[in-house]
């Protein structure tokens, strides 16, 4: 898979099979329209070409609303590995890109530029200057410039569309089984290991503090999770805290996980962590000893879970 920054850099392709969107968190709605987008490029003996943005377009557009998203570019990418798309396009989104019309988008951007024969889309896919493009434009524009349009119809679970606002929702809130469900695999924060104050080594659960790099990365909600940890491509069981401890009265958001029969220094290594489900709330203890008994239940808890 290559990557290109920007459509400007792209070599333009003869007939290439397009999909485009944010695609966040590559979720089982995307997969659907990534799987299409892979069979027409075999059966077309064509290349594949996923085209996204950076900035998000809510963020650049809406900076004061705050959104958090699911995955950063470099989770997304490795997802789009996995599917073999050949060619991906990160293209910035700036002030005179998100001008653009619908017609100046498909025509100058994907005819001109990168070679579109065929186009996948979701069934709800919008594009263009204020999202004023739809399905209906974009019929009338395949036959205007001789592409096809294959449109995809959306994934359900339990009766329910997916969707990146619907996982981002779930995560929010903790619920990471609803949250994983949709994705089809499940959430995962990376950071680095940072210095923390050392009182859970005191109370016989040490903990690697985490530091996420990527301020838009969304963060579950306060609570203790089971997780699988990812370290130098072994995963290792734990359980993690997100909270502000307030058992010892702190005020800053820390994000610590133990790991389970684990004794290694891996302070500024990056650690990935795999959030599999919420145990509990966030809890204030009369006592440090009533922590540790509870921390003692909570990995029972997390091993089941685990295992």
């Amino acid at each position: 898979m290559k990557i290109h920054y920007g459509v400007d850099s792209f070599p333009k392709l003869s007939n290439a099979v397009i999909t485009t969107g944010t695609f966040d968190g590559v979720h089982l709605g995307h997969k659907k329209i990534l799987n299409k987008l892979i069979s027409l490029g075999k059966k077309n003996q064509t290349e594949t070409v996923l085209l996204t943005f950076s900035p998000h377009p809510r963020i650049f557009l809406f900076p004061d609303n705050e959104l958090k998203l699911i995955n950063t570019a470099e989770e997304n990418i490795k997802l789009f590995e996995f599917y073999g798309i050949d060619h991906v396009i990160f293209q910035n989104f700036n002030k005179s890109f998100s001008r653009i019309s619908s017609l100046e988008y498909i025509r100058d951007v994907l005819l001109k530029k990168i070679g579109l024969k065929d186009m996948v889309i979701g069934y709800n896919h919008h594009f263009g200057r204020n999202r004023e493009g739809s399905v209906d434009n974009l019929q009338e524009l395949a036959e205007l410039y001789s592409f096809n349009i294959h449109s995809v119809e959306p994934c359900l679970l339990n009766d329910h569309s997916i969707s990146s606002t619907k996982i981002r929702d779930s995560i929010s809130k903790g619920n990471m089984v609803l949250a994983n469900s949709y994705l089809g695999y499940n959430f995962t924060l990376t950071g680095i290991v940072v210095k923390g104050k050392g009182r859970g080594r005191g109370i016989g659960f040490p903990t690697a503090n985490i530091s996420v790099q990527n301020k838009n990365k969304i963060i579950p909600c306060n609570g203790v999770y089971a997780v699988n940890i990812i370290h130098d491509k072994t995963k290792i069981k734990g359980m993690l805290n997100i909270g502000k401890n307030p058992t010892f009265s702190n005020t800053i958001l820390s994000i610590e996980v133990h790991l389970f029969d684990f004794n290694q220094d891996i302070y500024d290594q990056s650690i990935s962590l795999e959030i599999v489900k919420r145990i509990r709330n966030e809890i204030k203890f009369s006592s440090v000893d009533d922590l540790k008994k509870q921390l003692q239940i909570d990995k029972v808890t997390a091993l089941n879970i685990l295992d």
